[in-house]
């Protein structure tokens, strides 16, 4: 509104003269000839001036056309019909304007030059110099919406070394307005999934399930009330939703508010409702959005439901998912994997156990129970890792001592090196390729199995012939645990095995405080009853007194942030083992509810987090490029330094409770 002001009362060129003339003239005519003559002649001079400069501006126009144009005659006669400007590069300045471009932009000629930045906001010509010609924004001025093209060139004369561009603007108004209606109704399709009908629907009878239905129809017929979306139930617990795009950013504003008022249906037992959602947009036709919508859901559910995925031709985003895992796999799942996990065995000539970079205890303990079944099957297998930076030295050694593990433990060349078109890789503890022990690895062997317990990263490993994930377990190991009861005889497993495998539980539960279910204490009394002494697992997470005084130190550098996060940012290296400790020590700090320990490593900040559930560090690391689950999760950022992490993690604390 300011500039439109200061447009109008902008006077012309000519208006500007005729008034000097006038001031000249009254003058004259109060009997002050000598003023009035000096009057007239600065009127003169400066008339002289301004045709100088308007024919020098003609003449650099002239040279222009010429250089740009077969014809100038036709150039001259015909003029250009659209608005269209001459600007000096090096200082956006406007040498010349055809009277279009002065409607368009609301403007009057002027006697002295106007940036094209005052007309434009936010104009830049860089994209002139880096030989573009075309402006990749928008350009709106007084209602009117225009693309703008333009090139460089250099007059010539005495202005040689000057940098000229002629730049056009096309109102494409009406395009434009066709063009961002069809965005706006462009249709999405959505999938809503109450992810434990079964438990809420178990053992009750007709009339009471035909209640529940009802009351779960109403919340999600309410929740979409005011987006005008077509609702269609497609299976007992599945709903199909489609509506425009436009309202999809309602739904988000709202947060997606049906994860939580969900939770008001109850069952006679008390049990909450609860449901992931998946929506896909931006694909070709229906059927293309749909298997967006498909794989949005699905990774809602690999992610531990409770949470809504929107799927787009590139990328996926993340709302909710904040609550505690529920434990959803069933026996009858561990046993039809187990049976497959055996049959793509057998057909293999080798197998190839890796972990996480820096594998720790649960790492280790998954990869020695593979080994078990792979002995037992009579197929040779290799446990990939750095046995320099991995965290669970102990555990390694305890297991390299024997002899049926002489020749398994090797690094990422050796194994490249052992491996073949008919060699099979189980990954294990990590679904994200960037965070495998060798990803040179994953790329060369065509047949990937995967058993993960941590939430599914959007850019998980996509080549899988066989998956457990499952986000609600505890530990990578409590899911080979499983499969060995199915898979194998408890004679099968060593004592040091099972040792393996109860430190890998142990590890990610903190000694059965945190993510426990009954699975979890199942899969630990297997190993107690086939050799795992508790007493004898404990020792294996004993530190000498070095790395206790290194682990205690860092607690007592920790500071409180909001919302009970304590956070230590330490100016040194330290080992991976060490933070970790180190952030679970300070879980047993009172008031807090989440730590944070960050380290440098060379250009590598690293960071360890863990929580006491309360708040859910996979999601708040996730903002940095990390993951993990609820309780656990970490963090690698390359090129910044503490500081910048730091202030960083501050944010994406800030951001996930503010959102």
């Amino acid at each position: 509104m300011e500039k439109k002001l200061l447009r109008f009362f902008e006077p012309s060129v000519t208006l500007l003269f005729i008034v000097m003339l006038l001031f000249a003239a009254m003058t004259f005519l109060a009997d002050m000839l000598t003023l009035a003559a000096i009057e007239a002649g600065v009127a003169l001079v400066l008339f002289i001036i301004y045709l100088i400069i308007t024919q020098r501006k003609r003449t650099e126009l002239r040279n222009y056309i010429l250089a740009t144009t077969n014809s100038r005659d036709n150039a001259y006669a015909n003029g250009v019909p659209f608005p269209m400007a001459v600007v000096r590069v090096d200082t956006d300045e406007i040498i010349w304007a055809n009277p279009e471009f002065h409607a368009a932009a609301g403007i009057r000629e002027s006697l002295f030059n106007r940036k094209i930045s005052d007309v434009i906001e936010d104009f830049s010509s860089l994209w002139l110099v880096d030989g573009k010609t075309e402006y990749t924004k928008e350009i709106m001025l007084y209602g009117r919406r225009y693309k703008m093209f333009g090139n460089l060139f250099r007059p010539a004369g005495q202005n040689a070394g000057h940098l000229l561009a002629s730049i056009y603007l096309f109102d494409q108004t009406e395009e434009f307005d066709v063009r961002d209606e069809y965005i706006r109704s462009r249709p999405i399709v959505g999938l809503v999934l109450i992810d434990n009908y079964d438990e809420l629907t178990n053992n009750l009878p007709a009339g009471s399930i035909s209640i529940l239905d009802a009351e779960l129809n109403t919340k999600i017929m309410s929740w979409v009330s005011d987006v005008h979306a077509m609702v269609k139930k497609i299976e007992r617990n599945r709903y199909l939703i489609v509506f425009e795009a436009h309202d999809l950013a309602r739904l988000e504003a709202g947060k997606f508010s049906l994860l939580e008022s969900i939770r008001t249906v109850l069952n006679p037992t008390g049990v909450a409702a609860t449901v992931s959602i998946g929506f896909g947009k931006e694909g070709a036709d229906f059927e293309e959005s749909n298997a967006f919508a498909v794989l949005a859901l699905e990774m809602a559910l690999s992610r531990g439901g409770d949470q809504a995925v929107i799927k787009d031709r590139y990328n996926f985003t993340f709302f909710g998912g904040r609550a505690k895992e529920a434990e959803r796999h069933t026996k009858v799942k561990s046993r039809v994997l187990a049976g497959s996990l055996t049959e793509l065995i057998q057909q293999s000539d080798s197998v190839f156990i890796m972990g996480h970079t820096n594998a720790d205890g649960d790492s280790v303990g998954a990869a020695a129970g593979l080994c078990c079944l792979c002995r037992k099957l009579e197929t040779p297998a290799h446990i990939v890792l750095n046995r320099k930076t991995t965290a669970a030295a102990n555990q390694v050694d305890l297991l390299a001592g024997l002899p049926a593990y002489a020749d398994v433990f090797c690094d990422a060349d050796e194994a490249m090196l052992l491996s073949d078109a008919q060699s099979l890789l189980i990954v294990v503890d990590t679904n994200r390729p960037d965070q495998v022990e060798s990803k040179p690895l994953l790329e060369a062997i065509p047949r990937v199995a995967l058993i993960d317990h941590h939430r599914k990263a959007a850019d998980s490993i996509e080549q899988i012939v066989l998956s457990l994930h499952e986000p609600g377990a505890s530990s990578a190991s409590e899911l080979v645990t499983e499969l060995l009861q199915y898979a194998a005889d408890p004679t099968d497993l060593m004592p040091e095995e099972a040792k393996a495998l109860l430190s890998g539980i142990m590890l990610d539960t903190k000694n059965f405080s945190l993510r426990t279910s009954s699975g979890t204490f199942e899969a630990a009394a297997f190993l107690r009853r086939v050799g795992a002494d508790p007493t004898d697992v404990k020792k294996l997470f004993q530190n000498d007194l070095p790395t206790t005084i290194a682990r205690y130190r860092i607690v007592q550098n920790a500071k409180l942030y909001e919302h009970g996060m304590a956070i230590a940012a330490l100016d040194y290296a330290t080992t991976r083992a060490t933070a970790a400790q180190a952030a679970d020590e300070l879980l047993n700090v009172s008031g807090v509810s989440a730590s944070f320990v960050l380290y440098p490593d060379g250009d590598t900040v690293y960071i360890s987090a863990r929580s006491l559930g309360e708040a859910n560090v996979q999601m708040i690391l996730e903002a940095l490029g990390g993951g993990g689950n609820a309780a656990t999760a970490g963090a690698q950022i390359a090129g910044k330094d503490v500081g910048a992490v730091l202030n960083d993690l501050k944010a994406a604390i800030d951001h996930y409770y503010e959102t």
